[in-house]
């Protein structure tokens, strides 16, 4: 939804109607996941994507006949290989979108969680009977929920929620609806934005941080060193903080979503931010050195009270093993391997 938030808005302030397409369910190389988001208005505006192709056409026109009905609906999309590229599906790729108006109420709600930097859930009814269809529940990491599918079904549709939020994952789930009748929920789970936060305002940095805005992630650079922590070095990045790592980190405000990457190469600084990141909900910590310098660290950081569950977590040396050398290819890497514990695959696990 971050993508789309921006034409939403301001299509509302406009006074135009706005209908909401969203992935439900994706087979074989489909390019988009399930949870991207298309928005648009009768009269042509269009924001963010669904597919890349031109089934953002059929979309675009579902969309302008649920505004007019008010009813959603839910597309198939599917092509042979040998079409596939003209339509943006690469290599026979399958695709479930769900067209509806927007839920202004829920939607209120949402963007208040986004602009909080909140984690929840939006569990839709994508298929079920006509009065059930399209309706919203939005839940969020505190309990707080907006939104409605009926008495019934709230209580399952909370615990359904709950434990995607608990494993990261948006789902499609069936349910049972009123009287016992099946119906099919989207629960998409909504994190915070990811955040990069980086420890030591080297020269790896200025590259890292450049790769991670493109990525769509906050940037932060934590230094306490002047002429290395400084606007005029990292002009672009969200906040550049010239404390103490360990007092940096607890003013970066350090979440679910957040990355961390020391990268200063010096005890003095490494230590203290790696004590504090290893302790919080970071989903990544990372750490620039050798070997030879992980061991020395280990020692240290046992010694300081850091436990052995904690320092598992530690990626060090940091980065995919790509073989790269100039900062540029190590940002790289680093990004790499950021991007592929987030998407939890199976190779990226601490040191």
């Amino acid at each position: 939804m971050r993508d789309v938030l921006a034409d939403v808005d301001r299509w509302r302030a406009e006074g135009r109607p706005v209908a909401v397409a969203t992935v439900v369910e994706t087979w074989g190389s489909a390019p988009r996941a399930a949870g991207a988001k298309m928005a648009m208005t009768a009269d042509g505006g269009i924001a963010g994507s669904v597919s890349g192709g031109c089934v953002e056409s059929a979309v675009f026109e579902a969309g302008r006949q649920s505004l007019a009905s008010g009813k959603p609906r839910l597309l198939h999309f599917g092509v042979t290989d040998d079409r596939a590229w003209e339509v943006g599906l690469a290599c026979g790729g399958k695709i479930d979108v769900f067209v509806e108006k927007l839920n202004e109420e829920v939607f209120e709600r949402l963007r208040e969680s986004l602009a909080a930097e909140r984690a929840g859930t939006l569990a839709t009814v994508v298929r079920g009977p006509e009065g059930l269809l399209g309706r919203q529940r939005l839940l969020l990491d505190d309990g707080a929920a907006a939104g409605s599918l009926g008495a019934s079904m709230d209580a399952e549709t909370d615990a359904v929620s709950a434990r995607a939020l608990a494993e990261g994952q948006s789902r499609r789930v069936e349910v049972a609806g009123p009287g016992g009748q099946p119906c099919e929920l989207f629960v998409e789970v909504l994190r915070p934005q990811p955040t990069l936060v980086v420890v030591g305002g080297v020269h790896i940095a200025i590259a890292l941080t450049a790769l991670a805005r493109a990525l769509g992630y906050r940037t932060i650079v934590v230094d306490p060193r002047q002429a290395f922590g400084n606007a005029a070095r990292f002009p672009r990045v969200d906040r550049v903080l010239s404390e103490w790592p360990d007092a940096g980190l607890r003013s970066a405000g350090l979440h679910a979503s957040t990355a961390v990457a020391v990268l200063t190469h010096d005890p003095k600084l490494d230590d203290p931010a790696l004590r504090e990141a290893l302790k919080s909900d970071a989903f990544y910590v990372g750490a620039l050195g050798s070997r030879g310098t992980q061991e020395k660290r280990r020692k240290r950081l046992l010694a300081a009270g850091v436990t052995e569950e904690e320092l598992s977590r530690l990626h060090a040396p940091i980065g995919l093993p790509l073989g790269g050398r100039s900062p540029e290819e190590i940002a790289l890497s680093v990004m790499a391997e950021i991007v592929a514990v987030r998407n939890k695959r199976p190779n990226a696990s601490g040191a």
